[in-house]
């Protein structure tokens, strides 16, 4: 964030955190889980002071899922309805981090240099600036990575299906997702410090 001085990233992840008290888990459409016995339920979350832009969770939540596909991570301004302030890929690794890039409609390709996506791997893609992404691409849905090389990729709306195109071009982030399937009843768990409101990122 060019120009923003840690005071003012660790100021614009306080705001985030006052008002962001409960986490809830969605599927990979983008809709909330519900169900279960013991029943699926947000959990009230708090958070480690600012640090370098970013404030991580304290403690660990563990929720009680049905059988269902995890994909995303919520975060809420209250236990039941309230407004859902964002929604954060499950990552499965620590290293999954957003990738910086950028799409040509010329080839339909993104280029991001070392992005370390395999062809198969899913990924969500979020715009870099308040111009939103391009038609064609959304925010809540999750994509397969096609035709990887070192440098490029495309991405699908299924794995090994056809590139999504768009007229435009433009530059985003692609954050590598691992979903948890559960084929029955059971629970997941977000360990501590394991999220991070972090305002390096946009």
């Amino acid at each position: 964030m060019a120009g923003i001085q840690v005071a003012g990233r660790n100021a614009a992840a306080d705001g985030l955190a006052a008002v962001a008290t409960h986490v809830g888990l969605l599927d990979a459409s983008g809709t909330e889980l519900t169900g279960g016995t013991p029943a699926y339920a947000r959990k009230a979350v708090t958070w480690n002071a600012a640090s370098a832009g970013i404030r991580t969770s304290v403690g660990a939540l563990l929720f009680d899922v049905p059988a269902v596909t995890v994909a995303f991570v919520g975060l809420y301004t209250a236990i039941t309805a309230g407004t859902n302030l964002t929604m954060m890929p499950v990552q499965g690794a620590t290293s999954s981090l957003p990738k910086a890039c950028s799409y040509d409609t010329t080839g339909d390709i993104f280029t991001s240099v070392a992005h370390g996506l395999a062809n198969g791997d899913r990924v969500i893609v979020s715009d870099v600036s308040s111009a939103g992404l391009q038609t064609s691409f959304d925010e809540n849905t999750v994509y397969f990575v096609i035709t990887s090389t070192a440098n490029t990729f495309q991405l699908s709306l299924t794995s090994g299906g056809a590139a999504v195109t768009t007229t435009v071009s433009m530059n985003a982030f692609v954050t590598k997702c691992v979903p948890e399937v559960f084929a029955a009843q059971g629970q997941y768990n977000i360990a501590a410090a394991a999220l991070a409101i972090d305002m390096n990122l946009i």
